[in-house]
């Protein structure tokens, strides 16, 4: 017996639905705020993500899934999605057809790490990204999106927290600042902290080991060396949110776990899910083009797990609608019947009536059994006297009642008792 890899999960068809629910509701949102899908390979040149997701993160430290392919090239499986849209955008000259480019995305993501509930090694996000506009309500929009997503989803414990890391610039007298603090303290933190120190010390900030954590509680804030461009391009965030009467919780110890964020950050949590708080991340990365070979574009996206948005879902008690049921079902009495009903129900299928019919060999009451258990409306019943007359014995198995239909009437007959809604819904 092959076992399922370490870390991976099936979605059964009893959980599809769950799925398409969420799927249906972040396309919906996504096209009201007019951003368009994109899709790019699972796989990528682990350059990509060496100089977009950067080379001091815990991603391409600890958690690439890399491999070298037969023509001698590193390649990696994409452990988020921002990089590959970037690498897209860039490669395929969106900025030529009208800015700003809006784009969301569903995309597996891989991570070598520690499976626990929540975070897994194969996972998948929805995000959205949104290149060409540097102005802050296009970071205001962003968050509105998905906002309005979760609040569609009818989650209702879903914070937003918002912080600024400021730019290139303001950033390097914040570093200063960071490395002053933690260069007395560095012996109480753990290894990564330390290694973190020289190359990039706002990583420390986001340490979770408990010793780190406590130190890192009291250093100082990001929003204390903000230029005055950056100030105001958070406050101007903030009054826009405002103004949208979206609420949110300025939280200074937000930095995000990626090097391509620049100024504003922020994060949707939650207690509903216990340990694993964020629901989704993102921020503004208006260097990210140009770290990765392209020409400089202003932008900003984020992105989340479903499989978190799932459980938390699950742990408010979200009303999600159940899958749709097959409408009806086709008996066949007999071999010469059941070729009918096989005829019958394409011809359903074809004009968009969900049906289906045996493929057992199961006796008539056993049929009957498998339709009651589908939650059929209708069961259509088929034999000899029925193909001799051109007519089947349509039952409706919410009242038991029965009616002679006309084999070329039978697809009118059950969009008139509500097919046709059925399929819509």
């Amino acid at each position: 017996m092959i076992n399922i890899p370490k870390g991976c999960k099936d979605v059964l068809p009893a959980q599809s639905h769950l799925w398409q629910f969420v799927e249906k509701t972040a396309r919906e949102t996504a096209h009201e705020f007019g951003f368009r899908e994109i899709r790019t390979p699972v796989f990528e040149h682990t350059e990509l993500f060496l100089r977009g997701v950067g080379d001091t993160t815990d991603v391409v430290n600890k958690e690439m899934y890399t491999f070298t392919d037969k023509g001698n090239r590193s390649m990696t499986l994409k452990p988020e999605g921002t990089a590959g849209v970037a690498r897209s955008f860039a490669e395929n000259g969106l900025a030529n057809e009208g800015l700003p480019a809006k784009m969301y995305y569903f995309s597996p993501a891989f991570r070598y790490e520690r499976p626990q509930a929540g975070r897994l090694r194969e996972h998948h996000q929805f995000g959205v990204e949104l290149y060409g506009a540097a102005d802050a309500q296009a970071d205001a929009e962003t968050i509105s999106l998905i906002d309005t997503f979760y609040r569609k989803l009818g989650l209702k414990q879903v914070k937003l927290q918002l912080n600024s890391i400021g730019c290139k610039q303001c950033r390097t007298a914040y570093q200063e600042a960071l490395k002053e603090y933690f260069r007395p303290r560095l012996a109480g933190m753990c290894a990564d902290c330390n290694s973190r120190f020289e190359k990039n010390p706002m990583r420390m900030l986001d340490c979770k080991e408990e010793a780190c954590k406590k130190i890192t509680a009291s250093a100082p804030s990001t929003l204390d060396y903000l230029c005055e461009d950056c100030r105001e391009h958070f406050n101007k965030v903030q009054r826009l949110l405002n103004g949208a009467g979206i609420g949110f919780e300025v939280n200074p110890r937000i930095v995000r776990g990626l090097d391509y964020y620049s100024r504003t950050v922020f994060e949707f949590t939650t207690s509903a899910a216990g340990a694993q708080g964020t629901v989704c991340g993102g921020g503004r990365y208006d260097t990210l083009l140009e770290q990765i070979g392209g020409k400089p574009v202003p932008a900003v996206g984020c992105g989340g797990g479903i499989e978190r948005l799932l459980m938390v879902m699950e742990a408010e008690g979200v009303f999600v609608p159940q899958a749709d049921k097959v409408f009806c079902y086709l008996a066949g009495m007999d071999d010469a019947s059941r070729e009918k009903a096989f005829a019958l129900a394409n011809e359903l299928r074809c004009k968009g009536i969900s049906c289906e019919t045996d493929l057992m060999g199961r006796s008539v009451k056993a049929q009957f059994k498998y339709a009651d258990k589908l939650g059929v409306k209708y069961t259509v019943v088929i034999g000899e006297s029925e193909c001799a007359a051109g007519a089947a014995e349509v039952k409706n198995m919410q009242n038991s009642t029965s009616e002679r239909v006309e084999f070329n009437r039978l697809a009118q007959y059950m969009m008139e008792n509500g097919a046709s809604a059925a399929q819509k819904s």
